[in-house]
């Protein structure tokens, strides 16, 4: 389903979700909407809930960023996979990138094979707008490997012709933290996709 890009940003504006947008920003919320005009997905509640999520995990700068400390304080801030092995090679750290702040060892190695891409040993190419945005499709619908990947958890489970689960979503990224919030985002973009 083709996104009007014109309204959407005039009523994303209006709803005070993208206030001063510079070209960076634009440029890269464009290639998230031109990426779903041809996944062929027809459900605008993901690709809201999708934006909703890119909000929230990026502070609000819609840009694939690296997260705040790079993981300092935090297991995956050292060289140690998540199921507790220590490792050397590569010579890298898995703390948070992208869209949605990817993390860990495991699932770098997961999206990467899954994608075609060597994410393990170039974690810094989740920073890329085009990488950042199949990392985040692949990882928040079935995709490639049939269920989703971050978590077990996709949106084919939340928004579905019976279900309409926004607080629930949030488990395709992070537990339940901040689902409220992300869910009132999702809510208005929702209504920055289509004419009601």
């Amino acid at each position: 389903m083709v996104v009007d890009k014109q309204f959407f940003y005039k009523t994303a504006r209006e709803l005070g979700l993208l206030n001063k947008l510079n070209q960076n920003q634009i440029e890269s919320i464009d290639a998230i909407l031109n990426y779903w005009d041809g996944t062929g997905y027809t459900d605008l509640r993901w690709l809201a809930y999708i934006l909703a999520t890119i909000k929230h995990e990026t502070a609000n700068t819609m840009l694939p960023i690296e997260e705040y400390g790079k993981g300092k304080g935090r297991p995956y801030g050292k060289k140690i996979k998540h199921s507790g092995i220590k490792y050397t090679t590569p010579d890298k750290l898995y703390f948070g990138r992208g869209y949605v702040q990817l993390t860990w060892y495991e699932n770098y190695d997961l999206i990467g094979r899954l994608l075609g891409i060597d994410l393990l040993g170039n974690p810094e190419l989740a920073l890329d707008v085009k990488v950042a945005t199949k990392i985040l499709f692949e990882g928040m619908t079935k995709g490639a490997s049939s269920f989703g990947d971050f978590t077990g958890r996709c949106l084919e489970m939340y928004f579905t012709s019976k279900v309409e689960d926004w607080d629930g979503a949030r488990k395709i990224i992070n537990g339940t933290d901040k689902k409220e919030l992300i869910a009132g985002y999702g809510r208005k973009f929702l209504k920055c996709l289509h004419k009601i």
